[in-house]
């Protein structure tokens, strides 16, 4: 329970800030252009949906990626990979076909962008953390 714990603080501290300074400072003009988003956000509703989404990839990494036998490294940027693949797929595509945005390739772009950005920082981050979580790094004595 400690290294998901661990695993799901990884993903949401840094998701949070990072999703919250791209989308409401430094491309809010953008996202706001898309006309697409509430003007009055409700940060609790993403801080919730990312709590679910950590607590599920802190699982999905312990379940199936600590198992294996490759450093930190490698699991952390296949861990990376598998996120981001599966959160573009809900956060970016779904969103693309079911709403009304004044671009769907600037959507498609920024929001790629973003999920690139995020899996860059929390996969690997996610994977270190829950190998000295395991004792299984050699980066962390």
């Amino acid at each position: 329970m400690q290294r998901i714990g661990i695993a799901a603080l990884c993903y949401l501290v840094p998701t949070f800030a990072l999703g919250f300074v791209w989308h409401l400072v430094l491309f809010k003009g953008q996202y706001e252009a898309l006309g697409m988003y509430r003007h009055d956000v409700i940060v609790p509703f993403g801080m919730l949906s990312m709590a679910i989404q950590a607590v599920f990839f802190a699982w999905v990494l312990d379940r199936s990626f600590s198992r294996s036998d490759v450093n930190p490294t490698k699991r952390g940027l296949r861990f990376a990979a598998f996120g981001a693949l599966l959160s573009w797929s809900f956060t970016t595509l779904a969103v693309a076909a079911k709403n009304v945005m004044t671009s769907v390739p600037d959507y498609l772009l920024i929001e790629s962008a973003f999920t690139l950005a995020q899996w860059a920082v929390v996969g690997p981050l996610m994977a270190f953390a829950h190998a000295k979580a395991n004792h299984q790094s050699p980066y962390f004595t």
